[in-house]
């Protein structure tokens, strides 16, 4: 049984409805595995019509607390909003971001030299000649160039699922390893730290050779997660 509430104010009235029943819900009036009251009642309960109730319910879907079953109702299924992909990565430490990052490059890196045609080698090849010339530049412009060419390892697999994982890891790579190489110095005794790494593993994915491409990311960015865990 629900405590009556007060009619809500009259604007926007979806998102006051939405933010009422969430309310509900987080402090288990209804809780998780519980069916709402159907339309007729919610819109009776917040003083408004069942078109605002329908469109506060799909935000509250969309948020991932409530799901409509066919036939049987509106059910709650969280009590509080589904935190996005990158919002996730945001708050992640950069350890945990390098563990799942090993797990995706590598693999990028196997599939790149086994895919790779042409035009991607070029892509490869110009985007090593950049960050070897972002040496001479500061930090930023150097891991801005240092990403630029993972990604074109990434693109070279050919796989846009795998695409898609690593622009949603760039952002967050790129805000943790500014501060990591001003932090660790990294490039205090060798401004374009990591060449010759990431060398060999051009030279592995223009070779073809998808064994030696995964070993050597692997290596690198394990080096960089022990870092993080000792440092």
């Amino acid at each position: 049984m629900t405590t009556p509430t007060p009619p809500l104010r009259p604007s926007p009235l979806a998102e006051q409805a939405a933010e009422r029943i969430g309310q509900q819900i987080r402090t288990a009036v209804w809780p998780v595995g519980a069916r709402l009251p159907g339309e007729v009642a919610l819109a009776k309960e917040l003083g408004v019509g069942r078109s605002t109730v329908r469109e506060a319910l799909r935000t509250l879907a969309a948020a991932g607390m409530v799901r409509s079953r066919q036939g049987a109702g509106v059910f709650v299924t969280a009590d509080r909003p589904a935190e996005d992909w990158p919002a996730r990565l945001r708050r992640a430490e950069l350890v945990h971001v390098y563990e799942v990052r090993t797990m995706v490059e590598v693999e990028a890196a196997r599939l790149a030299a086994l895919r790779r045609t042409a035009a991607d080698v070029a892509a490869v090849d110009a985007a090593l000649e950049a960050r070897r010339a972002a040496g001479a530049g500061g930090d930023a412009e150097f891991v801005d160039a240092d990403i630029a060419l993972h990604a074109a390892i990434v693109a070279a697999a050919h796989n846009p699922v795998l695409d898609d994982l690593f622009a949603q890891f760039a952002p967050v790579l790129r805000e943790h390893l500014v501060a990591l190489v001003a932090v660790f110095e990294l490039r205090a005794m060798d401004r374009d730290h990591g060449l010759a790494a990431h060398a060999e593993l051009v030279e592995a994915v223009r070779e073809g050779d998808a064994e030696r491409a995964g070993r050597v990311l692997a290596a690198e960015l394990e080096a960089t997660r022990a870092r993080l865990l000792t440092e």
